[in-house]
């Protein structure tokens, strides 16, 4: 059996980061195994800035950004296998890849950093009437055609979902001569970043539908029209709200999904909200000796956080490998209420952690003028003011490790929003 210190499944950001902290803090035996032909993940087809503000200081593009990690990986003799397929994690931490010139090999790792990123969600998830003509792509394919293989995918334009990808890809498709007639949203609000809102789709003037979706596709061969409807509070279509747009294209920007079928695989425990697997503030699984971090882990909107995070799961890994072994003290559930949806990690262990966590979450609406309050048991630690929270823009509270010392007689902390 070969083995390995740590095992990185994935040369995205995250792996890429995780990569280096790991080697930094020590570790010298990694591996990043990455399916695609070249590292740097979704990065090499996001060519527009935006990127490494808070990482490197400056506004990069998307291949320049995962260009300053690969080169860091580079330098520092981090042995990465392309165009490498991993096909099985056990709970043990064995790992089974396979690729065209070694065939199917397993290694055992001293760690695993699941790294694998999210993947969109397709149209057969959206239950769209109509047939399946050409001309209909979720916005990250859309994006790669346009971007990286030169093709035209269409020139009068919807785009169904606000994400990100989905508002960039707005912008994109004008930049190149398309018509983009709208982007229509099912939510009464955007779930991308303000900023993309106001330069993809203000900027241009492309009209925001919110509350509205596509109740139906036209055409057999190829997309001639969608009718764009009113969605009532429950989300049902609204009858005699349809307004028919002519287009040869739709883009689906309708959410992304952690890409966890190894993490199952491996019966490792998944959180019901994020996709992703349940993580101590160490970001271990609930395997031990598993770590995750990006957005195989929840849903990011920021790479540099994407970045942070990893570096730590990096770190932990490595701390880890070099026989870091558990206390026995207390272990405090996260519980999220009042408006706030998720957080992660979803356990934090005082005794273990470092002088503080930052915690992330998202919120389930748009909330204005309310205090973000942390709790241990029923002692309230902080609160915060937020003038506004949303969706689409992921959250923190930082919580000190001596405010946590006397988590005696209680087994949770809780995160809310309270007038």
């Amino acid at each position: 059996m070969i083995k390995r210190d740590i095992v990185i499944i994935g040369g995205g950001p995250a792996g890429l980061a995780a990569a280096v902290a790991a080697y930094d803090a020590g570790t010298r035996d990694i591996l990043v195994i990455e399916r695609d032909e070249r590292l740097g993940g979704i990065l090499g087809q996001c060519i527009h800035n935006g990127f490494g503000l808070h990482t490197f200081k400056e506004e990069l593009t998307g291949p320049e950004y995962a260009d300053r990690f690969i080169r860091q990986v580079k330098d520092r003799g981090i042995e990465c296998k392309l165009d490498t397929i991993v096909t099985n994690i056990s709970d043990t931490r064995s790992v089974t890849y396979m690729n065209g010139s070694e065939g199917v090999v397993t290694i055992e790792a001293g760690a695993v950093i699941l790294a694998m990123g999210c993947r969109e969600r397709p149209r057969g998830a959206l239950g769209i009437p109509g047939y399946r003509p050409a001309g209909v792509y979720t916005a990250g394919t859309a994006q790669r055609l346009v971007n990286i293989e030169g093709k035209c995918v269409g020139k009068r334009v919807v785009i169904l979902g606000s994400g990100d990808i989905g508002l960039i890809m707005a912008r994109r498709m004008t930049l190149e001569g398309a018509k983009v007639l709208c982007v229509a949203e099912l939510m009464p609000y955007s779930s991308g970043l303000q900023r993309n809102i106001t330069q993809c789709l203000d900027d241009f003037g492309i009209p925001l539908l919110l509350s509205h979706t596509i109740s139906k596709i036209y055409g057999k061969e190829r997309v001639t029209g969608v009718d764009v409807s009113e969605v009532a509070s429950d989300r049902s279509i609204m009858p005699g709200t349809a307004v028919h747009y002519d287009c040869d294209t739709l883009l689906l920007s309708c959410g992304l999904l952690p890409e966890n079928e190894l993490t199952r695989q491996a019966g490792i425990d998944i959180n019901r909200i994020t996709g992703g697997p349940d993580v101590r503030d160490d970001l271990e699984t609930s395997a031990e000796g598993v770590f995750a971090c990006g957005n195989v882990l929840h849903v990011h909107d920021l790479v540099d956080n994407v970045s942070q995070e990893a570096m730590r799961a990096g770190k932990m890994a490595s701390a880890f490998v070099s026989g870091r072994t558990r206390t026995d003290g207390p272990v405090l559930k996260v519980v999220t209420e009042g408006g706030i949806r998720y957080s992660v990690p979803q356990y934090i262990s005082p005794s273990e952690m470092e002088d503080s966590i930052t915690v992330r979450f998202r919120v389930d609406g748009v909330y204005r003028d309310r205090k973000l309050c942390v709790y241990l048991g029923s002692e309230k630690l902080k609160e915060q003011r937020k003038n506004i929270v949303k969706p689409g823009e992921m959250e923190q509270a930082v919580i000190l490790k001596k405010d946590l010392e006397p988590a005696a007689g209680t087994d949770t902390i809780k995160l809310c929003l309270e007038d």
